[in-house]
This record gives structure tokens, C-alpha cells and sequence, in this order.
């Protein structure tokens, strides 16, 4: 899935490009190199869940649109974590389960120049393929709290996502510092409830959450 998405991707840069050039851009495209950390929280009624930290990095392309709007169009990859509230096996400890995201993202962004070169306000739409959730070994039987499920047990969440983008970035052509948000507009855990073991297991609720991407980066663009 991920070597498909990278060739898709290279693809749809070309396509990009090439009708960029045919616009006329005025300054032309910027090819830009991005890295930074990440703060990952899942909003859900299901579980006690807390942000956690990872990194996401990527490659984008940025072209001259109409007057003070441009489009970014670029892919990210991520390992980014949240935590959910737990009991160890056996002695029932209260802990937190860490569960990772890794997955790679593609983004067609407007941006608004509030300041020509200098400042600009990104928002869009960001389509998200990730692969299941992963877990310490040591922590796969721990007992998710106020039910009888275990941390493995919801490991196999959708794998195609839906992300909102809003972010700011500013500095000059050559180095830019961005930050924004995403907010997952579809249910990521409603793969869960295709398993009527699982539903049963989580006292008959359907599973409902979204996630929440906090990023800071910088941007070097060649």
C-alpha cells in the first residue's frame, strides 16, 4: 500500500508540475523538504486517551496560484503516538498504553500570502493511509480501562483516513517554519465494529474517534 501511495504521488507531481507550468507561474514552483515533531491525541467517549509525541517529515511542492493564493501539494510520512488509560495484567496496576500511528499522508492545500513571501495561511484537505496500530509486545494484555477489552484488541483500525489541515507558516523563500492542525474528519476506530466480539466486549458501544495531529516543522525548500 505505501509503495503504491509514493508511486501515485510522484505521479501526481509530475501532473502538478506540468500544469503549473502551463499557468505560468510567476515565480515558478518551489520544491520544499520538511521535518518536525508531532503531539498525536484520538478524541473518543470510548477510553481515557492522552497526546503523545512522534515525527513526521516529508517532501512538497509549492506554485504561484491566482494573486495572493498559492497551492502546496505534498506527502508526509508520520510515526506519531497517543496513549490510552490501562491496567496491567495479573496485578491490575494503573498505567498508559502507548499505541502508534505510522502512515503516510497526501495533501493539496490552498494557501492565502498574508504576507507576500513572508507569511501564509495553509488549509485543506489531507487523505491519510496508515497501517494498523502498534504496541509494545509487553503491553498487548493490558486491560483497557471501564471495560473488559485488552490494548490488542483494537489494534485493526481504518487504514484510510480523512484529515482538515490548518496551519501557518513564516520566514522567507528559502526557510519557513510551519505549524498547523489536522483534524481526522471520519470515525478511526469504526473498523472495529464490523467484530460483534468486540462490540460485545465494549458493552455493546460502538466505537467512535478522531484524531487530532498537532505538527511543528521547518521547511527548507531547495
Amino acid at each position: 500500500m505505501m509503495q503504491k501511495l509514493v508511486v501515485f504521488f510522484v505521479f501526481l507531481v509530475g501532473c502538478f508540475s506540468v500544469a503549473s507550468a502551463q499557468y505560468g507561474y510567476r515565480d515558478g514552483n518551489r520544491i520544499g523538504l520538511s521535518a518536525g515533531i508531532t503531539q498525536l491525541g484520538l478524541s473518543t467517549t470510548n477510553f481515557t486517551t492522552k497526546p503523545s509525541s512522534g515525527w513526521m517529515g516529508g517532501l512538497s511542492v509549492r506554485g504561484n496560484y491566482y494573486n495572493n493564493f498559492s497551492m502546496i501539494f505534498g506527502m508526509q510520512f508520520t510515526e506519531s503516538h497517543f496513549t490510552i488509560a490501562s491496567k496491567t495484567p495479573i496485578t491490575l496496576q494503573n498505567t498508559e498504553t502507548q499505541f502508534k500511528v505510522m502512515g503516510a499522508q497526501i495533501r493539496l492545500l490552498l494557501s492565502y500570502n498574508i504576507v507576500k513571501d513572508h507569511v501564509s495561511l495553509d488549509f485543506g484537505p489531507v487523505l491519510q493511509v496508515n497501517d494498523k496500530l502498534k504496541i509494545k509486545a509487553t503491553d498487548e494484555n493490558n486491560t483497557l480501562n471501564e471495560t473488559p477489552l485488552i490494548a490488542k484488541d483494537i489494534l485493526d483500525v481504518n487504514k484510510v483516513n480523512g484529515n482538515l489541515y490548518l496551519g501557518i507558516s513564516a520566514g522567507n523563500k528559502r526557510v519557513r517554519a510551519v505549524a498547523f492542525y489536522q483534524y481526522g474528519v471520519n470515525n478511526f476506530l469504526n473498523h472495529l465494529n464490523q467484530n460483534e466480539v468486540l462490540l460485545s466486549k465494549n458493552l455493546g458501544r460502538k466505537f467512535d474517534g478522531h484524531l487530532g495531529l498537532l505538527s511543528a516543522q521547518l521547511l527548507v525548500n531547495l
